[in-house]
């Protein structure tokens, strides 16, 4: 009888171990979605969550930011690197020697991964946004902090423990072949699970030229468990890729295994903006903000200055018409003398004329007529 107590209770035991394991199995959307996600790992509910909205109206100038200093990323060695699909993203690692300088402390290189939509053509994709504004896809090269910490595992769950940089991505025309070290092996990781091992290449290449120009700021990381220990650097320069190079992100992938019947594609890994709750935001520069139209609101304002151009056109038009067809007398009518007849001119003149004559010699006498000679 207490066999099958045991029995019993070590079934339920199982079971919940499974429920709990499967609960875990955290997505973006669905099931343990990123809606539910502090219900099953606490910190994903905290106060200085990533990402965030970076607005640059409220940013603080630091002029003691210095460039960052990327340390051994382009001796990358003989070794390959090692390209995995987790089911949540496409992760590749780093050798340690690789760490990045310009930063409170020294932290040494962990892994690369991205992030990217689902729709082509669509600038939906990247996890920090600026100015409410996101990309098509954004690059996270993971740090920890070797001078507090002994490893990634005992760094992560501690403060000032990671630091991120934060690479936004654009599509655009040319090709990319620094990301195409990685973007060109995808099809060997379809499906969840797999791992393919890589040339190793300059992570020079997937950095933006301009690094001294970022916004910095304290964080979480953007996947559960979300711990609340990652110094943020967003870089303000963009990197391009092209459209090709996107889609094969947004198509080729898999969350799901192989082995499973219904493939589910691995799209838009990407955590909404969180809220900044008072954390300040420091910039390295100062931006210049500027309003960043939509294309409906670039139609409206091409077609109201076009309509207020033809309305000042025919204004004048009318204007200049009107001046033509009307002479100065008429416009003026007020100011102008009347007309005199000109027979009362002349003899008005005759007039004056003959007084002069009167009034200019006044004492000469008419001489008298001559008397005939007798």
């Amino acid at each position: 009888m207490d066999l099958v107590w045991i029995t019993v209770a070590f079934f339920f035991f199982c079971k919940c171990l499974e429920c709990l394991g499967t609960a875990k199995e955290w997505t973006y959307a669905g099931a343990v979605g990123q809606t539910e996600w502090a219900e099953f790992f606490p910190d994903c509910g905290g106060s200085s969550q990533s990402p965030i909205n970076v607005d640059t109206s409220q940013t603080l100038y630091d002029p003691m930011l210095i460039p960052v200093q990327p340390l051994g990323y382009n001796h990358y060695g003989n070794r390959p690197f090692t390209l995995y699909n987790n089911g949540h993203t496409v992760q590749m690692t780093l050798p340690h020697w690789m760490s990045v300088a310009g930063l409170p402390w020294h932290y040494s290189a962990v892994q690369l991964h991205l992030h990217w939509g689902s729709e082509v053509g669509v600038a939906t994709g990247s996890e920090h946004t600026i100015n409410g504004h996101s990309t098509a896809a954004e690059l996270h090269i993971v740090h920890y902090n070797t001078e507090i910490y002994a490893n990634m595992s005992e760094a992560k769950t501690q403060e000032n423990g990671l630091a991120v940089l934060a690479i936004l991505i654009e599509a655009g025309e040319e090709i990319n072949q620094g990301y195409g070290s990685i973007l060109n092996y995808l099809g060997h990781i379809r499906y969840a699970g797999q791992k393919v091992a890589i040339p190793a290449f300059d992570i020079n290449l997937l950095l933006p030229d301009n690094l001294s120009q970022y916004f910095r700021y304290n964080g979480s990381l953007t996947t559960p468990p979300c711990h609340q220990s990652v110094l943020w650097t967003i870089f303000n320069e963009r990197v391009k890729i092209s459209h090709s190079q996107l889609m094969k992100i947004q198509t080729v992938l898999y969350s799901s295994k192989e082995e499973e019947a219904e493939p589910m594609a691995l799209q838009d890994n990407y955590r909404t903006t969180q809220p900044l709750n008072r954390r300040t935001v420091l910039s390295s520069f100062i931006p210049v903000s500027v309003k960043i139209y939509t294309a409906g609101e670039i139609a409206a304002i091409v077609i109201g200055s076009l309509c207020g151009c033809i309305g000042l056109a025919v204004i004048i038009c009318f204007i200049v018409k009107t001046i033509r067809l009307t002479s100065s007398w008429d416009v003026l009518p007020s100011i102008r003398p009347a007309p005199q007849p000109r027979s009362q001119d002349m003899a008005k003149e005759r007039k004056e004329d003959m007084a002069l004559k009167m009034t200019s010699n006044p004492q000469k006498t008419e001489e008298p007529a001559p008397q005939p000679e007798t």
